[in-house]
């Protein structure tokens, strides 16, 4: 009778259950590598928005406060968005006619609100509460990086898991006294009011009984 298997068919067979088990792995590896790159996490992307807004001129120029656009940055989780008439307010007296302003005009003119695009965001399963780190010295650059000096606003840190942790392990390294919480690039030469707004901070963590790196934290 002829042989129903050939003399290498049991190397073959070895090979094709390792490559059953092996390549899988080495896929979830590759991905995992991938997602952690700047490729993977968007950092430093810039997205494209409807008006090309300049933080660098409103905010580091003209020294405009972040909580004149973001209203709800200290009252709630959602920092917002500028409605339309806060553009208006002053470019219904300046550059009334400029061509890059149409959009603003037109979302005036029509009560279609602008269409911003976001630039930080982090998975429907995470609860990230703005007014929780603003009202607890975490100051706006510690993860939209230094907007004062961005004239197109870019994605300035990887918003993963594990950098969200590296700042909830010791976050008093980024808390600040609370007049520089919305000021930029704060961390570089830390001042004494600093220092002990840090104190103040981590001992109402302590006193609270709450683990910031708990899952609970920020999935709920």
């Amino acid at each position: 009778m002829p042989q129903l298997f050939q003399p290498g068919a049991n190397t073959l067979a070895r090979i094709a259950i390792a490559a059953i088990m092996i390549v899988p792995a080495l896929l979830l590896l590759v991905g995992a590598v991938v997602a952690r790159t700047d490729a993977g996490t968007n950092e430093g992307a810039f997205v494209e928005q409807p008006v090309p807004f300049s933080h660098q001129h409103h905010a580091g120029e003209l020294g405009i406060d972040c909580r004149y656009c973001h209203t709800g940055v200290e009252k709630g989780p959602n920092a917002g968005v500028p409605p339309t008439h806060t553009c208006m307010t002053c470019h219904s007296q300046l550059w009334t006619n400029a061509a890059l302003l149409a959009p603003v005009r037109e979302s005036l003119a029509s009560g279609k609100p602008l269409a911003w695009a976001r630039v930080n965001k982090v998975p429907d399963y995470v609860y990230f509460d703005h007014h929780a780190h603003v009202n607890n010295g975490v100051p706006c650059a510690a993860c939209h990086g230094d907007l004062r000096r961005m004239p197109l606003t870019r994605k300035a840190a990887p918003m993963t898991m594990e950098w969200c942790l590296d700042c909830h392990r010791a976050p008093e390294d980024r808390i600040v006294a609370s007049d520089r919480r919305f000021q930029s690039a704060p961390y570089d030469k830390r001042t004494d009011a600093d220092r002990s707004a840090a104190r103040q901070t981590m001992l109402r963590i302590v006193h609270s009984g709450r683990n910031l790196t708990d899952c609970s934290t920020c999935h709920r």
